[in-house]
């Protein structure tokens, strides 16, 4: 009952920043853009599962949720992202219920290419050499943790890491290369389901676990 109470809080908050952003007063929205996500690592604090997955996961959970409020500052934002990305890739990387296969990685590899080559063509002309070095760092990173996402074997886990590689991509376009027509809602929506599908992962990771064992 707790859980589906926290679920549905999440559900509501969720939904209200991303579709009533507008009506939120700007002194509100950051506030209102932290409670699911703080939502979501109270669910994962009681969620039952492997203790050092669990742990990593939450440690990936805090450090994103950290990065929420320093994106207004940009680079500190991204960095923290990126420390949040590591927590997630040290934890899949511990497990080896699942394989990765051949063609999941020349995807990633090829995709996150394109990424570089097409995000630094719009960054590097206008000098921006730090940036666009944190900007490779950062897709680097959140494709390393798709990669390793297919080592749980959880579906979750996959589902929320392609989810985050979505989210980052929409974010990314939006922010040096074009405006996206509703950019606030595609990115925040495809942001907490995949933060949220992450959490739950706990639970299911746990179980995929227990049945290799067994």
């Amino acid at each position: 009952m707790e859980k589906k109470i926290i679920l549905l809080l999440f559900a509501i908050f969720s939904i209200y920043y991303i579709f009533f952003f507008d009506t939120i007063a700007a002194s509100c929205q950051m506030v209102f853009k932290l409670i699911p996500m703080l939502l979501l690592i109270f669910l994962a604090l009681r969620s039952t599962g492997e203790k050092k997955y669990k742990t990593i996961i939450i440690g990936g959970l805090i450090f994103c949720t950290i990065g929420d409020y320093t994106l207004q500052w940009f680079i500190i934002g991204l960095f923290s992202f990126l420390i949040g990305h590591i927590f997630y890739i040290i934890a899949f990387q511990q497990t080896s219920e699942g394989k990765i296969h051949r063609l999941v990685k020349m995807l990633l590899i090829a995709y996150g290419g394109f990424m570089m080559v097409f995000l630094l063509s719009f960054i590097l002309p206008d000098g921006g050499y730090i940036l666009a070095l944190a900007v490779c760092a950062y897709i680097g990173a959140i494709l390393l943790m798709g990669w390793n996402s297919f080592r749980t074997a959880s579906s979750f886990a996959i589902i929320g890491a392609l989810l985050f590689i979505s989210s980052d991509s929409i974010l990314a376009i939006n922010r040096f290369i074009t405006d996206i027509p509703y950019s606030h809602i595609l990115i925040m929506l495809t942001y907490y389901a995949a933060q949220l599908f992450i959490a739950l992962s706990i639970v299911q990771y746990s179980a995929l676990r227990s049945k290799m064992i067994q």
